[in-house]
């Protein structure tokens, strides 16, 4: 397979142009200067993702302290997960058009400010109004950290800010547990669930003071033209997501939210009427659909969508297997899946140096790496429930499937906006960005849900057993887009 030329001037960009006034020109931050920005984007972007793994671990002890019902801990998780999903792509509009710099402050004053809510909570009503609070802030920064490195990196430099990306998104997922358990077993139960909370704040004011002094100028930009961003495309695909998310996140606790699902249907398929409508128009719609006509966007969102959907309900799965089955503490839980967060880290950086010349196979191979990971972990469940093994060697097994993340997580991002117009990149992040948290949420809700039901009937060991199968059928799915993009492009490049 040839070395990967992104395109400098994609055709997707004559059919995006009312938007592409709103950016500045590429390339405007010196090399010095663009590595810096990088350093402030993941910084953030850490603080927000291990916002959402790290609260599986301490949510035992705001139960005990907050004296919570289920419902209030359900609400900890979901909130989160529905702001964040809910705005992730009208923030990405946003920022392509009023700039990017001002719209990455803002999520971040949102959600440093939301953190210091969450961790001064005297009740569970604060708690989860300063949770909903942050998945906002979140929701806001996080399409603008895309579009920036699509802005100011290209080439082999932006397969390795990618790279650098990716490492941080595997590694928060996997080490969130590890440092709420640790956090726990140091501080104490109420201090230490708090803790989880405030940490934030200080990574929050020096990147909030490092990004007014490194992000590039304009921070604003006033459009050339009439502002356009769409409300109404952006209410109807917020309903959609917020109706097919919904039941995922509560729907074991209420059975009838299960009907919101044609209802969000209805609201997506008005959503994809209304965007062709507006542009039909001539008007800017908040996402041009011309998108999916690319191949590798199209491909690359779908991918992150599958994995996420089966990959994330594994640590939740090994973390309440762990605790709940064999009595670890929160520490012991966080700590099985170490190694994995290690070499999710060191995978993605080695992936994002390899993706202009290896593509896709980099994915094929993380999936292979997953599946092969889940096989053994279900071995080690097996052979420990029956004294054979430790548990323990669940540290190797489940490395294997940390080593996955790297290979997949970063390089798909880089495919996945390699042809995206720079002025579109920020409602293109938010877009794979929403396949990623809809995933998570569906799979986390369809998964657990197995091990659950399964547990009353047959116990714990057959329960994640059966739980991994699940897993394993959506690592399946993603290898088999991952291979038809890899077949399409190594066809493609053959002479005819």
């Amino acid at each position: 397979m040839p070395a990967i030329q992104p395109p400098q001037d994609p055709p997707l960009a004559a059919e995006v142009a009312p938007a592409a006034a709103a950016i500045p020109a590429p390339g405007a931050l010196s090399p010095a200067g663009r590595w810096k920005l990088l350093g402030v984007l993941l910084a953030v972007m850490f603080m927000s993702l291990v916002s959402v793994s790290i609260v599986n671990v301490v949510l035992p002890s705001i139960e005990t302290t907050l004296q919570a019902t289920e419902a209030d801990m359900q609400w900890v998780l979901a909130g989160y997960a529905l702001t964040f999903g809910v705005v992730l792509v009208a923030a990405g509009r946003a920022g392509d058009l009023l700039g990017r710099g001002m719209m990455f402050i803002a999520g971040v004053v949102i959600f440093t400010l939301a953190s210091v809510l969450a961790g001064l909570a005297a009740d569970p009503l604060m708690l989860n109004i300063a949770r909903f609070v942050m998945g906002v802030g979140s929701g806001l920064l996080n399409p603008q950290v895309m579009g920036l490195i699509q802005q100011h990196f290209t080439g082999a430099e932006r397969g390795r800010a990618y790279g650098l990306l990716g490492t941080v998104i595997g590694f928060s997922v996997a080490i969130g547990p590890v440092m709420g358990g640790a956090l726990i077993n140091w501080l104490g139960a109420e201090a230490g669930w708090r803790s989880t909370f405030l940490i934030n704040v200080p990574i929050g004011i020096i990147a909030l003071l490092l990004a007014v002094i490194w992000l590039p100028r304009p921070l604003f930009t006033k459009p050339s033209g009439r502002l356009d961003l769409d409300p109404v495309g952006g209410l109807l695909l917020a309903l959609g997501i917020f109706a097919f998310l919904f039941p995922f996140v509560q729907g074991r606790e209420n059975p009838w939210l299960w009907a919101l699902l044609p209802v969000a249907l209805l609201f997506m398929l008005l959503w994809i009427a209304w965007e062709k409508r507006y542009k039909a128009r001539g008007a800017a719609p908040m996402v041009d659909l011309a998108l999916f006509r690319v191949r590798s966007f199209t491909n690359g969102t779908v991918i992150a969508g599958l994995y996420f959907m089966g990959v994330s309900s594994v640590w939740v799965l090994v973390a309440v297997y762990t605790q709940q089955a064999l009595g670890f503490s929160a520490l012991q839980a966080g700590l099985i899946a170490l190694p994995a967060a290690l070499l999710s880290a060191l995978s993605s950086n080695v992936a994002g140096r390899y993706v202009m010349t290896a593509g896709r196979r980099l994915v094929i191979g993380g999936t292979l790496s997953a599946l092969f990971g889940l096989v053994v972990t279900v071995a080690v469940v097996e052979l420990e429930a029956r004294g054979i093994v430790s548990i323990w060697w669940m540290l190797l097994s489940l490395a294997f499937i940390g080593a996955a993340q790297g290979f997949i997580i970063s390089p798909n991002q880089a495919l996945t906006l390699m042809e995206v117009p720079v002025q579109n990149s920020g409602s293109a992040g938010g877009l794979m960005q929403t396949s990623q948290r809809v995933g998570t949420a569906v799979g986390i809700a369809v998964i657990t849900a197995v091990f659950y039901g399964m547990n009353q009937v047959v116990g714990y060991p057959l329960a994640m057993t059966l739980s991994f199968a699940a897993t394993g059928l959506l690592v399946i799915a993603t290898l088999w887009v991952a291979v038809a993009d890899w077949r399409h492009d190594h066809h493609g490049a053959q002479p005819q």
